[in-house]
């Protein structure tokens, strides 16, 4: 389990492998010793498990493999040599809550369609596959590229988020354009919620 809230931005140094099954080495500044062989991370929002992992000047690295159902669902499959990657440690008990429960279990892929800077901040615009758009409200919360985002506005499966200098200054979101597609994972409550409302009895 996550928060949503990135702890670093990891580099993908190689990528390796084909349609259903890809291996991945990526830099981050975790130091080496602090990374356990079969401990999940949260890559751009999708949970991967450490399969190896070593020391790198200050920091380390670490190895991921990425199956078909993750490449087929998520952007997983563009990365390459260079993609920089938000990046998230899994939830001890007694850390502080500090964004939102995140799986990190991607729901879909969102494509960006709006990009608007003003006073150091961003504004971002998405459209979300229309199976998700109903679990997005305005106010609500959500995970894009693994970040916990307030939903700021929503208009039918459009949505955007506002984007503090702090979160561009510390995460990948700095360096996206229209055009780049993100993963979204909705808010799990959301998620509950509706499937409640499915199952409850006609009355």
């Amino acid at each position: 389990m996550f928060t949503g809230i990135i702890s670093a931005v990891g580099v993908v140094e190689s990528a390796e492998g084909g349609e259903n099954l890809r291996h991945l080495r990526i830099a981050a500044s975790y130091p080496a010793e602090s990374i356990a062989l079969g401990a999940s991370i949260a890559c751009n929002g999708i949970c991967l498990t450490v399969t190896a992992h070593g020391a790198k000047n200050t920091g380390g690295w670490f190895e991921v493999d990425l199956g078909a159902e993750t490449l087929g669902r998520t952007t997983a499959r563009q990365w390459q040599h260079g993609t920089r990657l938000n990046l998230e440690r899994a939830l001890r008990l007694g850390d502080e809550l500090s964004g939102h429960m995140v799986a990190g279990h991607a729901d879909g892929i969102a494509e960006i369609i709006a990009v608007a800077d003003f006073e150091g901040m961003r504004r971002i615009a998405f459209k979300a596959p229309h199976d998700l758009a109903r679990f997005i409200a305005e106010k609500g919360s959500v995970a894009l590229d693994g970040t916990s985002l307030t939903v700021n506005s929503v208009e039918g499966d459009r949505f955007s988020v506002l984007l503090i200098p702090y979160t561009l200054k510390v995460t990948a979101w700095g360096s996206v354009v229209v055009g780049t597609k993100v993963n979204l994972e909705v808010d799990l409550l959301a998620r509950y919620a509706a499937r409640l409302a499915e199952a409850a009895p006609t009355p």
